[in-house]
């Protein structure tokens, strides 16, 4: 199709879609409060439905007063019957697809349920709303004269219930029209394959040789792929390879500590970088102008918002608020309710308004401790099972721990890098990394993912540190007592350059 056509049918479709935009730019809260109706309705019938009474729901507050806020816990018995086949649970229409992502202390790995609504509505809306918002703020944009190098998940079929799972991408992928295949590079059959280590290379070899426009995927990921990609042809950056490359549409993970390796690698300023806000469980918010640091928080995706203030986040006064409570510069829980079935779900993640009219958002974090730079969302369960086994395998015993990552630099990938003041020492450091290693990757399916073969994390190094080190760190600090704890996971570096710094001085003073 020749490009000037390209561009006036996907204008036709911007200036379609905004008049629909336009709609929650105006009018959220309405917009908001009407969807909450029209999910009510849709699943009053289900199991779920009937057990809460949908029926006789006729404003948010009777909602917010019966139906109690969910964890995947809360869920996972119910999904599990809907993997097995059960239809009708919590949705009316069957569930082929879950969503597989990291999980809990309980669980490996979570399946967020991915109803075909979700897909259309939700997912392959928000595909379509980021190409239109990014057109609309580059008019010179020569987007559809090349493809876009999507680098997505892999596929694995569920056994014995016709329901499948897989990374998300993966399930969109596989799930979109023919032609999108035309549009971006690889092809659906390579960017399913489960190999990581295979189908990275088959990624390189297929898109040097395309006239790559733009770039979508997980910046972890996608790094590791373009370095390979200048490995393998020799050239010094992208645009070497690829002279028409214009924009990044990425999210996942935090784009700050990864932005100066891009910028190497992509050194045009005119070269565009475009955030969006998605998970397993919906697509949330897209960067909607140039340069902006905001997202626009999008409304009329199937996905109701609930928030917790997070000053009492977890306590006896926690209050749930619906979005036209939330103020600026506020931290919030987000709280879901989706076209997918997910009633009133805590997702995890924390975002703080930055404005309200329209409303756009800045992601902050994760309700728990976590380490998420490479996309591996290391949380503080994880982190302490893995220590648990470790400790008991190796006839060993801990004071205390703190973990950071060891950022990417050119080519050599991260890692993570645990400080611990051991009580009883392990008999062989090195086969203590290992342990712990191994046993990060069984109770964390995301972290063992990008630990396979080393394609985007090395394994862990462990810093030993002198006795009463975090004391002293916590004295230094002023942090003696009450309710004041070492921090274990972080994605910073802060902490553990503050305590290796200390551990270094007081052992050469002590000496």
């Amino acid at each position: 199709m020749p490009i000037p056509l390209v561009n006036s049918i996907a204008s036709w479709f911007l200036k379609k879609r905004f008049h629909q935009m336009e709609l929650f730019l105006k009018y959220p809260n309405e917009v908001q409060q009407e969807l909450l109706h029209v999910l009510l309705e849709t699943a009053k019938n289900t199991e779920f439905g009937k057990k809460y009474d949908f029926t006789s729901i006729r404003n948010y507050e009777t909602f917010a007063e019966r139906v109690p806020i969910r964890s995947y816990e809360d869920y996972e018995s119910m999904i599990e019957r809907s993997r097995h086949g059960e239809n009708n649970i919590f949705w009316p229409t069957s569930i082929k697809w879950f969503a597989k992502s990291s999980g809990t202390t309980s669980s490996k790995s979570k399946f967020i349920p991915v109803s075909q609504e979700s897909l259309e509505d939700c997912h392959f809306a928000a595909g379509k709303d980021l190409l239109c918002m990014y057109l609309n703020n580059n008019e010179d944009s020569q987007l559809f004269t090349g493809k876009s190098l999507r680098l997505g998940g892999s596929k694995e079929l569920s056994k014995n219930n016709g329901t499948s799972y897989g990374d998300l991408s993966a399930i969109i992928i596989d799930n979109m029209p023919f032609w999108a295949d035309f549009s971006s590079t690889p092809s659906s059959e390579v960017s399913l394959m489960s190999d990581w280590e295979f189908k990275m290379n088959a990624i390189v070899h297929e898109t040097i040789q395309e006239n790559v426009t733009s770039l979508a995927g997980v910046p972890s990921w996608m790094l590791v792929l373009l370095n390979q990609v200048l490995e393998t042809t020799g050239n010094k950056n992208l645009f070497e390879v690829w002279n028409n490359l214009e924009v990044y549409f990425h999210g996942g993970v935090n784009f700050d500590p990864y932005r100066d390796q891009y910028k190497k690698i992509l050194p045009k300023d005119s070269f565009k970088y475009y955030e969006i806000y998605n998970a397993s469980e919906g697509f949330f918010a897209i960067q909607d102008h140039n340069d902006s640091e905001e997202l626009l928080l999008m409304l009329d995706y199937g996905i109701f918002y609930e928030f917790i203030p997070m000053e009492t986040y977890g306590s006896t006064e926690e209050k749930v608020i619906p979005l036209s409570e939330v103020e600026i510069g506020k931290n919030y829980a987000v709280i879901i309710t989706t076209n997918a079935g997910l009633w009133r779900y805590k997702i995890g993640d924390t975002i703080r308004f930055t404005s309200i009219d329209p409303y756009r958002i800045k992601v902050s974090g994760r309700t728990k401790h976590h380490i998420n730079v490479f996309g591996e969302e290391l949380i503080i369960e994880n982190a302490e099972e893995a220590l648990k086994r470790a400790t008991r395998q190796t006839n060993s015993e801990i004071v205390d721990y703190t973990v950071a990552p060891i950022f990417m630099k050119g080519k050599e990938k991260g890692a993570h890098e645990w400080v611990i003041e051991f009580k009883k020492h392990p008999e062989n450091l090195t086969e203590f990394s290992h342990v712990l290693d191994q046993n990060l990757q069984q109770v964390n399916s995301d972290y063992e993912a990008k630990r396979y073969n080393d394609t985007t994390l090395n394994i862990l190094q462990i810093r030993e540190a002198r006795p009463n080190l975090f004391y002293d760190w916590l004295k230094k600090n002023g942090k003696l007592g009450g309710q004041h704890k070492i921090p274990r996971l972080s994605n910073k570096r802060t902490y553990v350059e503050e305590l290796l710094e200390l551990n270094k001085v007081n052992s050469c003073s002590s000496s």
